[in-house]
């Protein structure tokens, strides 16, 4: 049985979709932070059968919720405080990603545009359909980050 040390201060990222963990570190630049992570994959869980964890021992600011959404906003994120977990923050969808994803439209002024930010809006909850503010190119939120 594998045995991760808990952590003092930091939080963990439950619930990740499996085989996900390792873009969910890239994405949130852990790999920049001075500081101990834990990456699990593919442990067992009963509600998803398998799932990855990320046990990270720094301050919660450090942690870009609004990637964190964009990519899966299923991921539990448990905020811990002396060895405990004090609170659960709940992800959603956030209404704007800025530099997260690009733009595949060839026309699009960010593709001929160097330095001008990468945004998308979000246009439907429910499918988690977000658009290019420059040109109205589709992408699908969620769970399309590999």
């Amino acid at each position: 049985m594998l045995n991760v040390g808990a952590i003092t201060e930091g939080f963990v990222l439950d619930h990740i979709q499996a085989g996900t963990s390792l873009s969910i570190y890239h994405y949130l630049k852990l790999d920049q932070l001075d500081c101990c992570v834990a990456i699990i994959k593919n442990a067992r869980s009963n509600k998803m059968g398998k799932k990855d964890i990320l046990k990270v021992e720094c301050d919660i600011d450090n942690l870009n919720l609004d990637v964190l959404g964009f990519i899966d906003h299923n991921i539990t994120v448990n905020i811990i405080k002396g060895e405990k977990i004090v609170e659960k923050r709940e992800l959603h969808l956030p209404k704007e990603v800025k530099n997260i994803v690009q733009c595949k439209n060839p026309r699009c002024i960010t593709s001929t545009e160097q330095g001008l930010d990468q945004i998308f809006l979000l246009t439907d909850a429910k499918t988690a359909t977000y658009r290019c503010k420059y040109c109205e190119e589709k992408f699908k939120g969620h769970k399309k980050i590999q």
